[in-house]
């Protein structure tokens, strides 16, 4: 697999370049080098890429639902026979770590594996009616093409999550990744499936901006569904824009989670699995814990374990496999982390550990003394940033978690399970793990957020049911009476 090979369009089969003149170049966030330069798609691509997805999906249609499972299965054997070229590709375009890698390419393997049994799940029903003489059937369908816009946190699985399963629902596809990550969280992925035997135009990458395109990929007249992964502020006006134009949209948006200690909590555990569920992939994760919420009979020991726990964490070349922490994904980011760790401190919060910033570079940065009006703790911190805050009361400790316009995830740590079940059933929150990571995500558990932090939910039946509609069809094998 040559990195060159996936600087292009992959539209109908055939990959190209974009028809726009403007240009696209993939940097690599760690040494500046420029791994390929893409001609970017324009609106003409993008029509192009809807209208061979939208023929290719009735061809689709006629395919036996065994050899459309065989050919999904087939992509994850491609995967496993270049592993290493795309781990490569995963440290080289987006920074990642090698254990990044792995733990990213495993969850992708996991949901093409379910997404391959969706054929054979087409299943409808046989309802009785009100009618003598009648009968009601329901036929699950797909639900036409599916727009896929992908963000470049964790673009190989944030794109897999929503292309696999639409295709073996029966769809076809046009997926626009990021374009900080264009071929880890698109060509890439087209590659995958090529080689798989997937037929031509089901699937579409388009690599573009949206300077270039406006809003052509979500008010294009084909796609019947937009599924979105991004921040809550763009995931806003997507949505709007979608309904706007009679489109279903799904939406995986911003996170703001809570990660709550009780005073009864194995505190070197929970610095552990506090430290993973802040720090992985820089922080770079929308279930993320950005709040660390501990209880105060515990909270100057927990500090402690935490504050010697984030000082050894190595920052660097995340080629590395030494490395826990490399670059964030653009200059604009680390910016927008600078500014507001300047403004959690000028609002009172204090450095528990302070990391410097070097261009992309950002060090682990811990803040205490930390309210819970401040930005850093109602502002979803996409880096390696964190903030500690104490509680008295359970009942103090559940108000501070629910006091952010997110709901994706959370954690609780206890030593009484059941406690913390009962607890968690009050977080407002679309997901909540005891004695656990923030970072979770398993390919038959439904996935999603409450509040702005998303609409939908995906993953086993869920995204079964989110990329097909149900269709009733009536048969009356007698006649009925009327009135007139």
């Amino acid at each position: 697999m040559q990195l060159t090979d996936l600087g292009k369009q992959f539209i109908n089969g055939v990959w190209r370049d974009g028809k726009s003149e403007k240009t696209l170049p993939d940097i690599n966030p760690y040494n500046d080098e420029v791994i390929t330069t893409f001609h970017i798609a324009n609106v003409a691509d993008i029509d192009d890429a809807y209208q061979a997805a939208h023929q290719a999906k009735l061809e689709w249609d006629k395919v036996n639902a065994y050899k459309k499972r065989d050919i999904i299965e087939k992509a994850v054997t491609y995967i496993e026979a270049n592993e290493e070229e795309i781990t490569s590709l995963i440290i080289q375009e987006l920074g990642g770590t090698r254990m990044k890698a792995a733990f990213e390419i495993g969850l992708v393997k996991n949901m093409i594996k379910e997404a391959a049994t969706f054929p054979l799940r087409m299943e409808g029903k046989i309802l009785p009616s009100t009618e003598d003489g009648k009968e009601n059937r329901l036929y699950r369908s797909p639900a036409g093409v599916v727009g896929v816009i992908s963000p470049f946190n964790f673009p190989f699985f944030l794109s897999m999550k929503s292309v696999a399963p639409a295709l073996g629902a029966g769809n076809g596809v046009v997926l626009k990744p990021h374009e900080d990550t264009p071929i880890t969280g698109g060509t890439l992925i087209g590659k995958i499936f090529e080689e798989a035997g997937l037929p031509k135009g089901l699937l579409n990458v388009v690599v573009t901006d949206i300077k270039e395109i406006g809003d052509a990929f979500v008010e294009h007249p084909i796609p019947r569904i937009i599924s979105f992964t991004g921040s809550t502020k763009v995931g806003s006006y997507i949505g709007q824009l979608a309904v706007k134009n009679y489109k279903k949209p799904l939406l995986e948006l911003g996170g703001n989670s809570a990660f709550i200690i009780l005073e009864n909590a194995d505190l070197d555990y929970a610095v552990q699995a506090a430290t993973f569920s802040r720090f992985t992939h820089q922080g770079q994760i929308c279930m993320c814990a950005n709040r660390i919420v501990v209880q105060n009979s515990v909270y100057k020991e927990f500090v402690a374990k935490f504050k010697e726990k984030v000082a050894s964490l190595t920052t660097g070349d995340p080629s590395d496999p030494q490395t826990v922490i490399g670059p964030v994904i653009n200059h604009r980011q680390a910016e927008t982390l600078q500014k507001l760790i300047a403004k959690g401190i000028e609002q009172g919060a204090e450095l528990l550990v302070e990391g410097k910033i070097t261009g992309r570079m950002v060090e682990p940065t811990v803040l205490v003394n930390v309210k819970t009006d401040m930005a850093v703790a109602q502002e979803e911190l996409f880096g390696p940033v964190v903030c500690i805050i104490p509680f008295e009361t359970e009942e103090e400790g559940i108000a501070i978690a629910n006091d952010t316009p997110f709901g994706l995830s959370g954690a609780i740590h206890t030593s009484n399970v059941e406690r913390g079940v009962e607890m968690a059933k009050k977080v407002h929150t679309g997901m909540i793990h005891v004695n656990d990571i923030t970072i979770n995500d398993e390919p038959i558990v439904a996935f999603g957020g409450e509040k702005q932090s998303g609409m939908g939910r995906l993953n086993g039946q869920w995204s079964l049911d989110e990329f097909t509609t149900m269709k009733w069809i009536s048969v009356n094998y007698g006649q009925r009476s009327f009135p007139y």
